[in-house]
């Protein structure tokens, strides 16, 4: 993947990405399951799973799931999570573009904070050819307000003058819920959008940001250990041992055009 010409691999970032990105808090899993996902006996394929967040919940919950990415680095550790969490999950490495599953295999197919990396419309038919009838797309993000906190903005002033291609920068949270995209290929079954206080500590901050596309997954080794230097040093300067960082949850729950 590119970044404004700088090249993606989350690989890159697994080890931090499996400790501290650990994905959406419960009350996303809890509107999930009041719309009928997430449920024990449900097949579940989550696209661009990384450490396989979303693909433990719902395992946890009681689904048949199965997660898939590109990067064979961040699949060995959703694979080690799994088991130490002795959690039945099929990972693969696979694009969502293309995958190997038979048709009509899943009752619910999910991507968080992945759609916009896929190619849309070889992934538009891939959905359509692996969901069962009444089979749902559900296309979610967790991701903080930039604008809400001094703790987003240094970090993220930071991230820029380590690496000025990145592009995730100043999200204020505007978001449709019914885009022309969506609107040209899918019904729009229900969608939600809410904001939550998500707690951390400097260490898990630190670790948080590493993670990031911006960070972990696009510089070299010794530039990421010379920005968290840095970084720990600001958030020194203005963050407490624990903090909150206002967060945007949003899904939408899909039913594909024929």
């Amino acid at each position: 993947m590119i970044d404004n010409g700088r090249v993606i691999d989350w690989g890159k970032s697994s080890e931090d990405y499996g400790v501290f990105r650990p994905g959406p808090p419960d009350s996303f899993y809890e509107k999930l399951l009041e719309l009928n996902i997430g449920t024990p006996g449900q097949h579940i394929l989550d696209l661009g799973t990384g450490t396989g967040v979303l693909a433990r919940r719902f395992a946890k919950q009681g689904a048949v799931v199965a997660g898939i990415d590109i990067a064979q680095r961040q699949i060995a550790i959703a694979n080690q999570l799994a088991q130490q969490e002795k959690l039945p999950i099929n990972f693969s490495v696979s694009p969502a573009e293309q995958t190997s599953f038979a048709n009509n295999s899943f009752d619910i197919i999910t991507a968080n904070q992945c759609w916009l990396y896929f190619d849309f419309n070889k992934t538009v038919a891939e959905v359509k050819r692996l969901l069962a009838k009444e089979g749902v797309l559900v296309i979610s993000s967790f991701l903080w307000l930039s604008k809400k906190s001094e703790i987003t903005q240094v970090s993220e002033n930071l991230i820029l003058k380590y690496n000025p291609q990145w592009d995730a920068h100043s999200w204020d949270g505007n978001l449709q819920a019914n885009p022309a995209w969506v609107a040209d290929n899918f019904i729009l079954k229900y969608w939600f959008c809410y904001v939550e206080e998500i707690p951390f500590t400097r260490e898990e901050w630190r670790g948080r940001i590493r993670a990031s596309r911006g960070i972990g997954a696009s510089l070299l080794k010794e530039e990421v250990e010379a920005f968290d230097r840095e970084h720990d040093f600001l958030l020194r300067k203005i963050a407490g041992d624990q903090f909150t960082i206002p967060h945007q949850i949003f899904a939408r729950v899909l039913v594909p055009l024929s």
